[in-house]
């Protein structure tokens, strides 16, 4: 995917997103966020994942 100058939103092809170790980062490895610790690092990566699947069920059911 090309890069985005000033662009900071995250597309549906993003995700899921993972945690290794204090980072999140997308799924072709690109960081997005950095966590004081892993568990805060996993705990973003969930909710930024449930997140896209809500979003994406409401596209279907619209």
């Amino acid at each position: 995917m090309a890069e985005k100058p000033n662009d900071h939103s995250l597309d549906p092809d993003d995700f899921p997103v993972h945690a290794d170790h204090t980072a999140v980062t997308t799924q072709d490895g690109e960081t997005i966020a950095e966590a004081k610790t892993e568990k805060l690092a996993e705990n973003i990566a969930e909710r930024l994942n449930e997140q896209a699947a809500q979003e994406e069920e409401d596209r279907w059911s619209a």
